[in-house]
């Protein structure tokens, strides 16, 4: 099968780039033809996305000519804003692809993403209607907060009559797409894979040093929580990661024993998650899916993770804890913390859960059914 990939990299990259490297790398491995042709948000200024998001991506030929060239069966876009936008995917059907968006947030009705305000998740914004973004101003100015919110009314109906399949990451993800207005029909749930290399021979869970957070340093990631939770418990904690939230997390974690690594190599973060007793998740906003679950996993390390979106699907219903319960949050890390046995039979299925349900093969079968029926 010929694939083309599209996307829009971000400013700030983070799961989604990780996303559309791992999906070409499986393709490629399996003896798929696949080419990636992407645009980043850095290399624009402000008012050329803007213009860009408000006529629905910029001219789509190149994606035209790339499907003609390579003879694309299928063309697997996952961001598609500000540079893309819907105009790609038509073009991308006009040379004779079938497409597939793959929707690893919110964008689709939310300007930033993630809906998430006020403390809490934040689905005001639904189908077309989504002056909520703009009173509430949630760009930050009122120039850009119209800008998304025009842009995502006027290209919803045409990114969804253009998409011959979505990709959602979660059940729950979905579940909650589809209340907003997304065509359940046309939708398929995916989650995330982890590649077979990078699957642990085994649990050192048991002889963990640690707890551990790791992710940008936001919000909505509940990172406080963990904060008072491991204070309270008297566990240590390693925050890996960097972002805004960190002056405001490191007041917190005066006093205590927390360690913040800044921003760490993808060798050097998985080298660290290997020490690790358990891995904390305690996300307030309803993430679709959760890498840093999934690397757990993949190094056989439990996950303490929140009930709120595909975190409490990854994690299950034994370990998955409301963001918001400080208490129930020490007392089951100190459980964990006290018992290196526990963790270490915890850590052993949590390392066959990443080989048995998000192992490359069960994601290469669900991907082909994706492109099957596009």
């Amino acid at each position: 099968m010929r694939v083309l990939l599209i996307h829009n990299r971000y400013r700030s990259l983070g799961g989604e780039e990780r996303a559309v490297s791992d999906l070409a790398e499986l393709l490629e491995r399996r003896g798929h033809t696949v080419e990636r042709l992407e645009r980043s948000s850095r290399d624009v200024g402000r008012g050329r996305a803007a213009r860009s998001l408000l006529t629905g991506g910029a001219d789509g030929d190149d994606v035209g000519v790339a499907v003609r060239r390579l003879r694309a069966d299928v063309v697997h876009a996952h961001n598609v804003h500000p540079m893309f936008g819907w105009r790609a995917l038509a073009a991308a059907r006009a040379a004779g692809a079938r497409t597939v968006l793959h929707l690893h947030n919110f964008r689709l009705f939310c300007s930033i993403a993630v809906a998430y305000r006020d403390g809490a998740p934040c689905h005001r914004c639904q189908g077309r209607n989504t002056l909520p973004g703009l009173r509430l101003r949630c760009r930050g100015s009122f120039t850009e907060s119209a800008v998304y919110a025009a842009a995502l009314h006027r290209q919803q109906p045409h990114l969804l009559d253009e998409s011959d399949r979505f990709i959602t990451v979660s059940r729950a993800h979905g579940q909650r797409l589809a209340e907003l207005g997304l065509p359940a029909d046309k939708a398929v749930t995916l989650p995330n894979f982890i590649p077979d290399a990078q699957v642990a021979e085994r649990s050192g869970a048991g002889e963990g040093q640690f707890a551990l957070v790791a992710g940008r340093l936001v919000e909505e990631k509940g990172y406080d929580t963990a904060i008072a939770a491991a204070r309270a418990a008297g566990v240590p904690l390693v925050i890996a990661g960097r972002g805004p939230d960190e002056p405001r997390l490191r007041e917190l974690a005066a006093g205590a024993e927390v360690r913040f690594t800044g921003l760490l190599s993808p060798g050097a973060l998985a080298d660290l998650r290997r020490q690790a007793a358990v891995v904390l998740v305690p996300s307030r906003c309803e993430e679709s899916g959760s890498y840093a679950a999934l690397d757990a996993f993949a190094a056989g390390i439990p996950v303490l993770g929140s009930t709120r979106g595909g975190v409490g699907e990854l994690v299950g219903e034994a370990v998955a804890l409301d963001p918001e319960n400080a208490a129930a949050w020490r007392q089951a890390l100190e459980r964990l913390w006290a018992d290196p046995a526990l963790r270490a039979r915890l850590g052993a299925e949590v390392l066959e859960l990443a080989r048995e349900r998000f192992g490359e093969e069960r994601y290469y079968s669900g991907l082909m059914e994706v492109y099957g029926e596009a």
